[in-house]
């Protein structure tokens, strides 16, 4: 009986990790997250991203996590991680050039984290298109 216990268990832990091999990999090769058509990141070579794309997919918010820290807490403003010049490439445009925010639905923040279910808390405080260059003189 004992053993029997045993190799359900084994079972199920397999069974899980199998789903979520195959629920990552599905994630990866979807269009869930893909760039906005439109945007800077539409137009460039995924080399000059700041990294690869799965990293990215994968890392994103410890990177902002880590970027907020520098900034908040020890004074250092770096611009390779950081939400403004995530949003400044991500951001796509609409009719007449008008950016439209990254949050609203079906663009590229909103779609991936609405895939995965996950809140996106970020823009009830940060801005979610680019300020313009005006603004800061």
């Amino acid at each position: 009986m004992f053993t029997s216990v045993i190799r359900r268990t084994w079972f199920a832990v397999l069974s899980v990790g199998f789903m979520l091999a195959i629920g990552g990999q599905a994630l990866a090769d979807s269009k869930v997250g893909a760039l906005a058509p439109g945007s800077k990141a539409a137009s460039i070579q995924p080399s000059q991203c700041v990294e690869p794309t799965p990293y990215m997919r994968r890392h994103h918010m410890e990177l902002i996590l880590h970027q907020r820290d520098k900034t908040v807490h020890e004074g250092i403003r770096s611009k390779k991680y950081s939400l403004a010049a995530c949003i400044d490439c991500h951001v796509a445009r609409g009719d007449g050039g008008r950016e439209v925010p990254v949050n609203a639905e079906g663009q590229f923040c909103d779609s991936c984290h609405d895939y995965v279910g996950v809140s996106l808390t970020c823009f009830q405080c940060h801005a979610t298109v680019p300020t313009p260059a005006s603004a800061h003189k």
